[in-house]
């Protein structure tokens, strides 16, 4: 007989898909023995933020014990954008109460089945939540990769992909990513409680507070970008020395230290300086001290490589600049074979070092390795060695070298995306002519093969963002560079693919935020030739936003200007009414390009919005 005749008595339990979140105190318990009371008074105001944003946002609260928040919500995005809110409202009052008051909660998000029973859910979709939400960051969040799915084409957020992370009575990993909050807002809170610190005793805070919170609200509602969070370590790995002492192993020791650089490039617990800010000290003496001051830098990663046969010994040392000690050095003899588990180990060593513990589940190395054939590597290698002299010959070369890695094998991803950079380069500085009949419709083809190999390379998403800009489609354009980001955060090329596309869709400020940290640690950039494209990327991200003083003064720090550096430097100087400094720098820019329109130079800018071309062409001219 069928259940549904007789619905009193149906015993199955009903299930239905939610997304799930859940929430706790950071260091509830130690602040319970210090004071219960005050931290009860603390938790029931900080429950009023939670539970408001979660109702605005249609959840519904299910569960609590202690400190803890668990929710439904039947949409994840609803899930999600409770969270940033609760998040950001809790940071917000946390900037004007006493260092004592403070409470901080971590918010774990996924979306599975779940089992309903009453007011009460249960099963892995709940389980999973709780235990993501230890793995986030203090006011931060961590969401399940099918959270992720469905969320992250969705909102304007953006996700770091730390990896699949192994949780307690959870058969499968759980792939995991962080949200990335608005550093400028994190940025103007650090400070807030800086200037609450020093301006109020623990008998006057609540005397003063009022004013200060009031002064301080001004630089809340500004538009000015802020440059990097200085909490992170930040490294420079050197060139390291070729011990073989001959130019013919130069490529593989160059070429291993640039993947070095990559591995840490990937991780959110430090910031690591490009491999074309680091490579320019290559062959000079280099003071530790300028270092320090010159990058801001915390720590200095150098070696040295030896090679013989199929025989490989890489030397390694971490330094504090400050101090000149050796944190942490050790020595590898290996095979060739074994050179990217002797990569990941640095990485891991260096880390732990410098953390005290390890946060790299999410590199997967075994899953990136370029190739197994190792003359594929080397060739490789080779390629982007070559397309790093930024010279015609150097082009040339490395497409030569790049088409032979892939004949070596086809499958290896890497070498298609490097030999798209390659012919992008090439095209740009117009080395290809006679060479390739279509390097635009060539690139198309390197970048789409790259991407069936492999669809998370962030190199091809990377160009894939900036392809998608050049046809203006913006959407795809976007999903790419999210894409790239997730996978690589710390690439100051994905930073200003994605800052650029930002800028470009009226969304000044957040591009302008990414452009800046991609100058932090890239300030040499890409060769000589285009030294001072970021510079000119950051002056236009300013006029953009309407910050015309900051174009100005970024201005200063150019030694050649592109004709979009120029054209936002007239603009700003146009729209602050410098009538006479406008006229002055459009003729410099007449005297320095005779060949060149500006107003054809603004034509070629992607902009989504045509109303903010117009005007902008309008201030130029």
């Amino acid at each position: 007989m069928a259940n549904s005749e007789f619905p009193l008595f149906d015993r199955r339990p009903k299930r239905k898909l939610a997304a799930i979140l859940a929430a706790d105190v950071v260091g509830f318990s130690k602040m319970m023995g210090e004071n219960e009371d005050r931290t009860l008074n603390n938790l029931k105001a900080c429950r009023e933020i939670t539970d408001g944003a979660i109702r605005e946002h249609h959840g519904r609260v299910f569960g609590t014990a202690g400190d803890s928040v668990i929710a439904e919500f039947a949409s994840p995005v609803d899930a999600i954008l409770a969270a940033v809110e609760f998040q950001r409202n809790l940071l917000d009052r946390n900037a004007v109460v006493s260092l004592e008051d403070r409470m901080q909660f971590r918010v774990g998000l996924n979306l599975g089945d779940v089992i309903v029973e009453g007011d009460n859910l249960f099963g892995d979709g709940v389980n999973v939540a709780a235990r993501l939400e230890p793995l986030a960051k203090p006011g931060g969040i961590c969401i399940s990769g099918k959270f992720h799915d469905e969320v992250h084409r969705k909102l304007e957020l953006l996700f770091e992909n730390v990896g699949p992370r192994e949780v307690k009575n959870i058969e499968n990993p759980v792939q995991t990513y962080h949200v990335v909050f608005d550093q400028n807002l994190e940025n103007i809170v650090a400070r807030k409680f800086k200037k609450i610190e020093e301006k109020n005793s623990p008998g006057e805070f609540d005397q003063d507070r009022e004013t200060t919170v009031a002064d301080e609200s001004t630089v809340i509602e500004r538009k000015k970008p802020t440059l990097l969070n200085d909490k992170k370590p930040r490294i420079i790995i050197l060139p390291f020395q070729n011990s073989n002492n001959n130019e013919d192993n130069e490529f593989l020791v160059d070429g291993i230290v640039e993947d070095i650089i990559t591995e840490f490039s990937r991780l959110n617990s430090i910031e690591i300086i490009s491999r074309n800010s680091a490579f320019s000290y290559k062959g000079k003496q280099v003071d530790n001290a300028h270092l320090a001051s010159e990058f801001g830098i915390n720590y200095i990663v150098t070696g040295s490589i030896r090679s013989a046969a199929n025989r490989i010994r890489i030397t390694v040392e971490l330094t504090d600049p400050s101090s000149v000690n050796s944190i942490w050095s050790e020595r590898y003899d290996r095979t060739l074979d074994d050179v990217f588990e002797v990569q990941d180990e640095i990485v891991r060593k260096v880390i732990i070092a410098l953390i005290g513990k390890l946060e790299i589940v999410g590199l997967e190395r075994a899953k990136r390795k370029p190739t197994e054939d190792l003359s594929s590597y080397e060739y490789l290698l080779r390629g982007r060695d070559f397309h790093h002299k930024f010279s015609k010959d150097g082009v040339l070369s490395a497409i030569e070298m790049l088409d032979k890695s892939i004949a070596a094998d086809p499958n290896n991803a890497q070498a298609y995306a490097w030999r798209a950079c390659s012919i992008g380069q090439g095209w740009g500085n117009g080395y290809l002519e006679g060479e390739i009949e279509d390097p635009f419709e060539e690139i198309k083809i390197m970048v789409q093969k790259a991407s069936e190999i492999d669809e998370n390379d962030f190199e091809c998403n990377r160009l894939m963002c900036e392809i998608n800009k050049l046809f203006e489609d913006f959407e795809k354009s976007e999903y790419h560079g999210r894409k790239a980001f997730e996978t690589n955060p710390n690439d100051p090329r994905i930073l200003n693919a994605l800052g650029d596309l930002y800028v470009l869709t009226n969304r000044a400020e957040k591009g302008i935020n990414l452009l800046l940290k991609a100058y932090e640690l890239d300030p040499v950039g890409l060769g000589a030739s285009n030294a001072d494209k970021r510079l000119g990327d950051i002056m236009f991200g300013a006029y953009v936003n309407g910050d015309y003083e900051m174009c100005i003064e970024y201005d200063k720090k150019i030694g050649s200007k592109t004709p979009k550096a120029w054209a936002s430097k007239i603009a700003s100087l146009s729209a602050i009414g410098k009538t006479r400094e406008k006229n002055e720098e459009l003729q410099k820019f007449k005297d320095s390009y005779p060949e060149i329109e500006i107003e054809n130079e603004i034509e070629k800018i992607h902009f989504q919005d045509i109303n903010v071309k117009n005007k902008f062409k309008e201030l130029v001219i």
